[in-house]
């Protein structure tokens, strides 16, 4: 690292002198240079702009990029020897600071390689095997259905008003009154979570930081925010005392500290002028109806109050065995005082999540009662909006989900949860392009870094799509990369990065090679086996085709899976080609079944290549005139014309005007979301090319 300064070449030969010890932090930096934490923070940030830690990783990476030149260790010996216990956060830090993994450092020149990410490539639409990216679209589309807990790596910009209130630390002697003090915590966390000019951290996110030995730079840093709230408390016989403190991630300095001395029954008047001093000293601005929303209360009844903390601690320890905990307490809590909308909604949103992924749905009457039990008391309560929605995304009435979700976004302007269904609402149900992005990415800069690499990995593939289906295809890759960093075993993730890496490079044998290459780690995916016959089939290698849908059928009958319908029209072409017409005709029924029950925008584009495919020509063209009406489709739209079943269409001077109007309108809609994500700073200029 060149360095500018004595300054810099002292802090950097001290970094260089402890470069193995993982402990060699902020911290010791600063006793080594005999300064105080803040003025290391402000000398260092003066002349490099960076933070402290920023600075001790970069000189890290950089010893690490010549050890990696000279070829004589493995990147896990390297990771160790720059002071890093985890090899994969190593590979993570290193692909943020150079834009590709250690693996790849001595294949890689670093100006080539920083000025080929600063550049979209733009998709080419000329190759006759394009449509086969539609599987990246579909798949996905299933899988979005999983990404409840999203969570994902910040921008690079920091924005002023933004806060994490870390875990309040418990000085009570009985660590059984522990969830008094969370409660207490949470309360102040929701309070600030309603007030739209704030942006708030979630509760997952700062979880992590309960028993912490980071510094508050490197935790400002990690969750990307302007302001950090500290505090601490204890519960003495029925008196509740706290000690507050606002830090100014910035300087590292203390802006407001305060001591409460409370009794139980003041409060939810401490939680709500804890919440109001924060937001002043921030300077944000509360409108009348959020003032309003901050000071309801919840219950009269302190019980009841109590019983309802005990099932929030429950709750939050996100095992099944804690809901059913949890689901005890509250009911205690609605028992004690019949009024308690939140408590109801509470038991509504575990029933929820005990259903979370099951096929089955067992408590679909329990979620219903109790979300109306809240909605009868407190038609403004966000929580009890959130249960309602969910009772009707599970019986899949999506329509009506909608309003809910809106509804409860407005009430609560800070909830990563809301986000992240409404960007799941709009990649699966209603898909909408725009809205799906700007939810997506909303949801993670209020959701950072709050779960384990495994849940990571799986947000990286979400925020992935979001970005492909945008067609912003650098953008997908490099997420997708992020989430394979996290994850390596994810084979979600590795066969989009081989769509994504198509859609980019337009090789089709590269492709079928790297789908092979993840059925290979798992033989028994059904989703990868019938995306290689999909690779087949737009490759026309029928009889190979046959081979891998034969295989995928025979599973999915067996276990009675109603599961990618929309294949049915590809697999009856594979059977018609090779002479079996009667099964044929039967999957290309069953392909049209689903296809007139469906009510998405795709409906229309689905019937014109199924008209193709019969020969019905006009029909066809009608369908596809209806469907280029539509605004808002996904990227894989753009590579209709490949698609095996509309070779009758191809050629034809009505359709391929259609085809060109369907690329203009995307691009251009493409360009529209850019500068609103710009404009909201949710994507920054660098960012999309």
């Amino acid at each position: 690292m060149q360095s500018s300064s004595p300054f810099l070449q002292r802090i950097t030969e001290l970094i260089e002198e402890n470069i193995a010890n993982e402990q060699f932090g902020v911290s010791e930096l600063a006793d080594a240079m005999n300064m105080s934490r803040s003025n290391l923070l402000r000398k260092v940030q003066k002349e490099t702009s960076a933070s402290v830690s920023q600075f001790i990783r970069q000189v890290r990476l950089n010893r690490a990029m010549e050890m990696l030149k000279t070829d004589v260790f493995t990147v896990s010996e390297i990771s160790y020897k720059v002071g890093f216990s985890s090899t994969s956060y190593f590979i993570k830090c290193f692909r943020e600071q150079y834009g590709y993994t250690p693996g790849e450092a001595s294949q890689q020149d670093v100006n080539c390689a920083a000025a080929e990410n600063s550049t979209i490539a733009q998709p080419k639409h000329n190759s006759r095997y394009r449509w086969i990216a539609i599987s990246a679209g579909i798949i996905l589309l299933a899988l979005a259905a999983i990404f409840f807990f999203n969570n994902a790596k910040h921008s690079p910009y920091r924005p002023d008003k933004s806060i994490a209130v870390l875990p309040f630390v418990n000085n009570s002697s009985d660590s059984i009154n522990v969830y008094i003090i969370n409660g207490v915590m949470e309360s102040v966390l929701g309070h600030l979570q309603k007030i739209e000019d704030l942006r708030v951290v979630s509760r997952t996110s700062v979880e992590k930081y309960r028993s912490t030995t980071k510094s508050i730079p490197e935790i400002t840093e990690e969750l990307n925010v302007g302001y950090i709230v500290e505090g601490s408390g204890q519960k003495v016989g029925d008196e509740i005392r706290l000690n507050i403190q606002l830090i100014d991630a910035a300087g590292d300095r203390h802006l407001w500290a305060e001591e409460y001395h409370r009794n139980l029954g003041d409060i939810f008047d401490l939680q709500v002028e804890v919440a109001k001093s924060i937001a002043q000293r921030i300077e944000v601005i509360i409108t009348p109806e959020e003032e309003e929303r901050i000071r309801k209360v919840p219950t009269n009844d302190m019980v009841a109050y109590d019983y309802f903390l005990k099932g929030i601690n429950e709750l939050n320890k996100d095992t099944k065995e804690g809901m059913f905990e949890a689901i005890k307490w509250l009911e205690k809590a609605v028992g004690q005082d019949k009024n308690f909308a939140l408590a109801y909604a509470t038991i509504a949103i575990a029933y929820y999540y005990l259903d979370a992924f099951q096929i089955q749905k067992k408590y679909l009457s329990q979620l219903n009662y109790y979300a109306d039990q809240a909605l009868l008391i407190d038609t403004h309560l966000g929580e009890a909006l959130i249960a309602k929605s969910f009772y009707y995304l599970n019986i899949r009435d999506y329509e009506r989900a909608l309003p809910y979700l809106e509804k409860a976004l407005e009430y609560n302007p800070n909830s990563a949860l809301v986000f992240n269904h409404l960007s799941n609402y709009y990649a699966m149900y209603v898909p909408n392009t725009a809205r799906y992005l700007e939810y997506a990415l909303k949801g993670v800069q209020l959701d950072i870094n709050s779960q384990d690499s495994l849940t990571a990995s799986y947000t990286y593939l979400h925020i992935s799509n979001a970005l492909i289906q945008a067609g912003f295809i650098n953008e997908a890759e490099h997420y997708i990369n992020k989430s394979l960093i996290y994850n390596p075993k994810n084979i979600f993730s590795d066969y989009v990065k081989a769509y994504i890496l198509y859609a980019r490079d337009n090789d089709i044998a590269r492709l079928k090679k790297r789908l092979l290459n993840t059925l290979a780690r798992d033989t028994t995916r059904l989703d990868v086996l019938q995306e290689v016959a999909k690779v087949c089939y737009y490759n026309q290698d029928y009889e190979l085709a046959y081979e891998y849908y034969s295989k995928f059928l025979a599973v999915k009958d067996s276990l009675k899976l109603d599961i990618y319908p929309a294949e049915y029209a590809k697999i009856a072409v594979v059977h018609d080609k090779l002479g079996m017409h009667k099964k044929a005709d039967n999957y290309l029924q069953l392909f049209k079944d689903f296809v007139d029950n469906d009510k998405s925008i795709y409906k229309h584009i689905s019937l014109a290549s199924y008209y193709s495919y019969k020969g019905d020509m006009d029909r066809a063209l009608e369908e596809f005139k209806r469907f280029v009406k539509e605004d808002d489709y996904f990227y894989w739209v753009l590579l209709f014309q490949d698609d095996p079943m509309i070779e009758n269409m191809n050629g034809h001077p009505e359709f391929d005007r259609l085809c060109a109007l369907l690329k203009e309108k995307f691009w251009e809609r493409h360009e529209r979301i850019k500068q609103v994500l710009r404009e909201k700073r949710l994507l920054l200029p660098g960012e999309a090319g």
